[in-house]
């Protein structure tokens, strides 16, 4: 059982993220093997205070959001765990609609999602003013008023790497977007496990990301028709 080791500078694993010299080629992998584990936290996560200051009959009261999602067992929640640089392999996963991002209930919801580049679609669904507003780092990446309930405005995101969400009016919402550049890629669930199948026999550059944690990135080696298994460990930035 391999073990995850923290990278300090997370531009290096920004930089891993955004590089696509190459475009993906789809096609069919044979003998491919399966990359799983669990991503842990075994510290104390901490939390922030959410204290909305205007239109409180839609956001709600005064709470605290954990900063990292953890369960009874240690595993995190909504972790990133991505394959960089493959420049060929299986074919992306059939999508059955554009991926989404709804404002609902002063909340990005989903609040950590996992995309291709290209189309997004931005929603309002309360009955009041959201500005919605995406960064590359520190780029806007898309900017929108949106006045009106179910509202929707398609973004483009056509680069891979992090897009870190918030809202202009309502300055305490955070969401993420992870766009990648090829479908080797998990989102941890509520146990903290992952799993990325029919990863063509080799060495790869493994990468996983969360917002308060540091970021990881370790060399991952793949057999044909075999499962490679991780046990991972965040720390806290």
């Amino acid at each position: 059982m391999a073990i995850g080791r923290s990278v300090g500078i997370a531009c290096a694993v920004g930089a891993a993220l955004t590089s696509s010299a190459l475009a993906y080629d789809a096609g069919t992998v044979s003998g491919g093997g399966t990359i799983e584990g669990t991503v842990v936290f075994n510290g104390v996560p901490g939390t922030r205070k959410i204290v909305p200051t205007k239109d409180v009959e839609i956001c709600g009261g005064p709470r605290e959001e954990a900063l990292i999602d953890v369960g009874p067992d240690k595993g995190v929640r909504d972790a990133v765990v991505h394959l960089v640089g493959v420049g060929s392999g299986k074919a992306w996963p059939p999508a059955s609609r554009k991926p989404e991002l709804d404002n609902e209930k002063c909340r990005f919801v989903p609040s950590v999602q996992v995309i291709p580049a290209g189309p997004l679609d931005v929603v309002n669904k309360d009955p009041i003013l959201h500005n919605t507003h995406g960064y590359y780092g520190k780029r806007t990446a898309f900017n929108m008023a949106q006045p009106n309930q179910n509202q929707a405005i398609t973004a483009d995101l056509p680069k891979a790497g992090a897009v870190k969400v918030d809202c202009d009016a309502h300055g305490w919402m955070e969401g993420w977007i992870y766009v990648v550049d090829n479908p080797y890629y998990a989102l941890t669930g509520a146990d903290g496990k992952f799993s990325i199948s029919d990863v063509p026999p080799g060495e790869y550059d493994l990468v996983v990301l969360q917002s308060a944690s540091k970021p990881v990135q370790q060399k991952v080696t793949v057999e044909a028709s075999k499962p490679t298994t991780l046990a991972i460990e965040l720390k806290k930035k």
